[in-house]
């Protein structure tokens, strides 16, 4: 389990939320997911507005007027991860990406446990669009799981996967964020906070340069590394990554996640449906109950 023993794992439901930007031209950006990468608008309040594919909410961006960007070795976000069901849907998606022309292609890998491609949006924000391999396929040595980084030749497995009748459909298909990577100031302070505060197992690790964790088994739903922001501080108020949400089964671990976040010292305020707190790095999350099953 990777952590004190008496600290229990957060629960096999839990689900990565909506990932909330703060965005200086909310238009603007908002056309390149709606245009790039096919999401629809799910809500609006005023300038901030809501998108997501099949009516399921995946991104907020908020209006920030008067705020930077980040520099690059800032903690934050190191890019937002959108999984799709098929090979054919993520095709599809990475297709009309590239296609556009505010797109920037930044590479796309074998993780043995997926196939990745990544982008980065016009205000620097990361994005992953992945399709995970299915789950007896992953290969795990005790409580870590086998990732790997092996090229993935993009037109090539765009020959293979993409049709038209599912790129002509994209908004049709589902997605949901698989998981959100974020740049911190050193791993085993992440560790403290997402392992042995928060209550996620760690699924894998690479030294002092990153840190995979997850709840069910997964092969990550969040990771931490210092590629770019060895040494970091607290963030800043600026643009790009505003919050995470983390959604845990109804009834399960939210109380137990908010006793060993004040016991631990960090400021917790209650929400409608959960708490909110901030890492280490001063990153906000929300962390909430799914509604009952009707």
């Amino acid at each position: 389990m990777n952590r004190a023993q008496d600290i229990d794992s957060l629960p096999t439901g839990l689900s990565m939320g909506i990932v909330t930007l703060k965005s200086e031209d909310v238009p603007s950006l908002q056309d390149y997911y709606e245009q790039a990468l096919g999401l629809t608008v799910v809500a609006q309040n005023g300038p901030d507005v809501v998108l997501g594919r099949a009516g399921q909410p995946l991104l907020a961006i908020d209006e920030a007027r008067g705020l930077k960007l980040p520099n690059r070795n800032e903690a934050g976000l190191f890019h937002t991860a959108f999984l799709f069901d098929t090979q054919a849907d993520l095709a599809a998606v990475v297709y009309k990406a590239l296609r556009h022309d505010a797109s920037r292609f930044v590479g796309s890998s074998d993780h043995h446990v997926s196939e990745a491609f990544y982008f980065q949006d016009p205000e620097n924000n990361g994005i992953e669009l992945y399709w995970d391999r299915p789950r007896d396929q992953w290969l795990w040595n005790g409580s870590e799981v086998h990732m790997v980084t092996e090229h993935l030749a993009w037109d090539q497995y765009l020959n293979t996967h993409l049709t038209e009748e599912r790129f002509q459909n994209l908004e049709q298909s589902t997605a949901e964020i698989g998981h959100v990577h974020l740049q911190v100031g050193d791993v085993a302070t992440a560790e403290k906070f997402y392992v042995d505060v928060l209550g996620f197992d760690k699924t894998a690790g690479l030294g002092t340069q990153a840190l995979f964790v997850s709840a069910g088994g997964y092969h990550h739903h969040m990771a931490m590394n210092t590629w770019n922001s060895t040494g970091a501080g607290p963030r800043r108020n600026t643009l790009g990554l505003g919050r995470v949400d983390i959604t845990l089964p109804a009834g399960e671990g939210l109380g137990a996640v908010e006793d060993r976040l004040r016991t631990a010292g960090f400021v917790v305020e209650p929400t409608a449906d959960g708490i909110e707190t901030r890492d280490p790095w001063n990153t906000l999350l929300r962390l909430k109950a799914d509604a009952p099953a009707a």
